[in-house]
């Protein structure tokens, strides 16, 4: 699970090193004007919830840190990504297994159910691809080449075969 997580961030770590902190604080695409840096953010912060969470014994999926530095500039972006990297190297595979309550606000309030700490990660992990998906149309707006032919792309999303 760990080595899958981090193939995929380290995707968001190739991005950063190829972009300028203009390109990657850009808000001007439309319909949400949110940048690269604000996506990356948000990405990066649902994982550290988990790893806080894991210290308190309860995650709290909307108390996230929004460090703004690892917003706007791609140095503190990488940071951040290699920060989160290190954690999930800190945990053990039986942490997977433990279970943990989990609280989020779904829109109407907060609520809260058990997970375990492993299907918190894969949840963070689909959220990353996710939102890299959303990155990917930013940066196709802004001109700017995918790191990757599979950025954004859930592994079992079926591959477009083109028919010559």
């Amino acid at each position: 699970m760990i080595d899958a997580i981090e193939k995929n961030l380290e995707r968001g770590i190739k991005l950063l090193n190829s972009i300028t902190d203009e390109q990657y604080s850009d808000k001007t695409v439309p319909p949400y004007y949110s940048s690269i840096g604000a996506n990356m953010r948000h990405i990066l912060d649902v994982f550290t919830c988990i790893f806080k969470g894991l210290e308190k014994s309860c995650v709290d999926f909307s108390d996230r840190e929004r460090n703004q530095l690892a917003e706007e500039k791609t140095e503190f972006g990488i940071l951040y990504f290699n920060d989160v990297i290190s954690q999930l190297h800190c945990l053990n595979t039986e942490d997977f297994d433990r279970v943990i309550p989990v609280t989020d606000d779904l829109g109407l309030g907060k609520l809260t159910a058990n997970y375990t700490v492993g299907s918190a990660l894969i949840q963070a992990h689909s959220h990353a691809i996710h939102h890299f998906a959303s990155i990917g149309f930013i940066i196709n707006q802004l001109g700017i080449e995918l790191p990757d032919a599979d950025f954004g792309y859930n592994p079992t999303t079926p591959k477009k075969v083109l028919v010559g």
